[in-house]
């Protein structure tokens, strides 16, 4: 594939594998330890508060729209509520990685968490569409907070040959959330559209507390906990990691290649997801709130089939071949929902579009992970990678919904899935950043062949 010789140098030189590097002695059992190594209890801690974060917002998807659009100001309106959490998301990414450099990942991870907690119950005692879209809005801050921290913790804690499967256990945990979640959204219909983010915000805190009592081990830049200080008297003789610059970050082709393919997939797989879905299958397709929920439990699922899968596999035969063929899929599937008009075929095409998502995701991350290394601090190039990913979803349900207000769905649905497959074809111009582990046997065979 082909890449920038010369800017991609600027790569952690522990993590970048180069062709010729492929070719020690230790490959073939260097692709057994990719499946079988284990992961630091510590990322399994993640992966518990995030299932609960995932559920509870499982649990408001499906009613978050319904209940914007309660206030009578249309598709678009109902839209920008979901887009503004992303907004602040988007506005406040560069200074929570800033944050998480300073003070360290698991003190932001907490505050960003009990923040989201503290505005979802307010959504819940909104009486104004207007309180309804700076209630959630505020929520993105905390949301970007814990977001970016985790992000940060699973590059320093996982092990280089394991990074994709790390942010695939971490992601599969979402997704199962994702599936019970909306199921569990639509069985609560009749509690009310309210009850659902109280709930949310408690799962939440409960969430808070799991990572305060099992994350103390990874306590940086002060703790009030035993295992933090003996972390980092520890720690005191260790040399301070360097700080990656966004500049430097942005001189790697992959890098600049995984901007793009993120915003695309916050448009496609967080925005119009979440807020044209559920509205497609009420309005379209004239199913009830408990369909509309289990549309996204249907996408959810194919998400997760791909990502347990992608994160072995990721880690051996590279990230670029994962990447475009779930671009590819998604893009093409999302385009197909534009002549859906059963719910059966809806049900069919939002799970292909999962698969397509889920395809792509871990390695796109696993790529960033790359890039940094695990001898630099990352947060500030982390958080420009979420806030395309914000800006997608930001921007993507709103051009969306003012293409369904003006036209129709079709159209919407035909201009996600366009950005789908361009994004797979961008990424011809970005770097592999984990070459292919190459068999011993296959090597030598090859070595044979060029001397005859």
């Amino acid at each position: 594939m082909t890449g920038d010789s010369t800017n991609d140098d600027v790569t952690n030189n522990d993590d970048v594998t180069n062709n010729d590097d492929v070719t020690n002695n230790d490959d073939e059992q260097a692709e057994s330890n990719v499946a079988s190594r284990r992961l630091p209890k510590e990322i399994y801690v993640l992966v518990a508060a995030a299932f609960i974060v995932a559920l509870g917002y499982g649990i408001i998807a499906p009613v978050l729209p319904q209940f914007a659009a309660s206030f009578n100001f249309g598709v678009t309106a109902a839209t920008i509520v979901v887009s503004s959490f992303a907004f602040f998301r988007f506005v406040f990414s560069p200074s929570s990685g800033r944050l998480v450099d300073a003070f360290g990942e698991r003190r932001i991870y907490i505050t960003g968490l009990l923040i989201v907690a503290a505005s979802t119950a307010a959504v819940a005692f909104a009486q104004s569409y207007w309180q309804l879209l700076i209630f959630r809005g505020l929520g993105g801050i905390g949301s970007t907070m814990f977001t970016v921290s985790a992000m940060a913790l699973i590059i320093r804690l996982a092990p280089i040959d394991a990074r994709a499967k790390a942010s695939s256990t971490y992601a599969t945990a979402f997704l199962v959330g994702n599936i019970a979640g909306p199921v569990l959204g639509g069985a609560m219909a009749g509690w009310g559209m309210r009850v659902p983010f109280i709930i949310y915000a408690v799962g939440l805190l409960i969430a808070a507390i799991v990572v305060r009592i099992f994350l103390a081990s990874t306590a940086e830049a002060g703790s009030s906990t035993k295992l933090g200080r003996a972390r980092l008297d520890a720690a005191k003789g260790d040399p301070e990691q360097e700080v990656m610059t966004f500049r430097q970050a942005w001189q790697d082709s992959a890098y600049r290649s995984a901007l793009f393919s993120a915003f695309v997939q916050g448009w496609s797989a967080m925005g119009i997801r979440v807020a044209i879905y559920p509205l497609f299958a009420i309005q379209a397709l004239k199913a009830d709130t408990a369909v509309a929920g289990l549309a996204l439990t249907m996408f959810a699922i194919g998400n997760a089939s791909a990502v347990t899968v992608v994160g072995r596999y990721a880690d051996t035969y590279g990230r670029k071949p994962f990447i475009q063929w779930g671009l590819l899929i998604l893009g093409v599937t999302t385009a197909a929902l534009a002549f859906t008009d059963a719910i059966w075929v809806f049900f069919v095409f939002s799970i292909v579009a999962g698969i397509g998502s889920g395809l792509a995701n871990p390695a796109q991350q696993a790529t960033v992970a790359d890039v940094i290394g695990r001898d630099r601090k990352g947060g500030r190039v982390l958080s420009r990678y979420q806030m395309a990913l914000d800006g997608g979803a930001i921007v993507g349900p709103i051009i969306a919904g003012a293409i369904v207000d003006r036209f129709d769905y079709s159209w919407a649905f035909l201009l996600t899935g366009l950005l789908g497959v361009v994004a797979a074809a961008f990424w011809f111009t970005g770097r592999e950043t984990k070459p292919r582990v190459v068999r011993t046997a296959e090597r030598d065979e090859r070595i044979e062949g060029d001397l005859n």
